[in-house]
């Protein structure tokens, strides 16, 4: 099992790739099929955390504790 401090930033780094992959397939998408206009790399963030909290729900297990 890897150690925490190595697992963190990888999942940071993560997650700074996936919304940069977001933006450009936004950028390449959007304006030529609804005729929309780009978005900055802060708009893509902005676009998938609002995406997360709309559709995403809670990604955390729920805790059964039973006694």
């Amino acid at each position: 099992m890897l150690p925490v401090f190595f697992i963190i930033p990888i999942a940071i780094v993560l997650f700074f790739v996936l919304v940069a992959v977001f933006q450009w397939l936004w950028n390449i998408t959007m304006p030529q099929v609804f005729d929309l206009r780009t978005i900055t790399y802060w708009q893509a963030l902005r676009i998938l955390i609002i995406a997360g909290i709309l559709f995403g729900g809670s990604h955390f297990p729920e805790l059964n504790f039973k006694m």
